[in-house]
C-alpha cells in the first residue's frame, strides 16, 4: 500500500482528495481509517452513518468517508459520490458466506454514473497466514 500512496503523491502534490471506503458491516473499514490517520490500532465501533477525516500523508490530504455498511445503510452510499476521486472496498476476507453480496455490492457500485473515471482499491483485509 505504501506504493501506491508514494504514486499517488507524485501526481497529485498537495490538493485534497475525496476518498470513500465501503464495504460491509465489520469488514474493517474504520480500523482502516484510524490505523491511516493514528497509525495504530484502534478499538472501534461499528459506524451507523459515517466517519469523516483528513488524512494528510507528505503532501497528499485526503478526505475520508467510512460509511456503514450494515444492509439498511448500504442503500445511502450512493449520496457520498460526488466528486470522489478514490473508493476503497474492504472485503472481509474470512466471511465466506459474505463474499457473493460483497461482489454484488462492488458491481452495483461500479455502475454508478458518479464514480466514472475515479480509481478503485478492492482490500482484501483480515488475511490469515498458514
Amino acid at each position: 500500500m505504501g506504493l501506491l500512496i508514494s504514486k499517488l503523491w507524485s501526481l497529485f502534490g498537495n490538493e485534497e482528495h475525496k476518498l470513500v471506503l465501503v464495504g460491509l458491516d465489520n469488514a474493517g473499514k474504520t480500523t482502516i481509517l484510524y490505523q491511516l490517520l493514528l497509525g495504530e490500532a484502534v478499538h472501534t465501533r461499528p459506524t451507523i452513518g459515517s466517519n469523516v477525516e483528513e488524512v494528510v500523508w507528505k503532501n497528499l490530504r485526503f478526505v475520508m468517508w467510512d460509511l456503514g455498511g450494515q444492509q439498511s445503510l448500504r442503500s445511502a452510499w450512493n449520496t457520498y459520490y460526488t466528486n470522489s476521486e478514490f473508493v476503497i472496498m474492504v472485503i472481509d476476507s474470512t466471511d465466506r458466506q459474505r463474499l457473493r453480496i460483497s461482489r454484488d455490492e462492488l458491481h452495483q457500485m461500479m455502475r454508478h454514473e458518479e464514480l466514472k473515471g475515479s480509481c478503485l482499491l478492492v482490500y482484501a483485509n483480515k488475511q490469515v497466514g498458514d
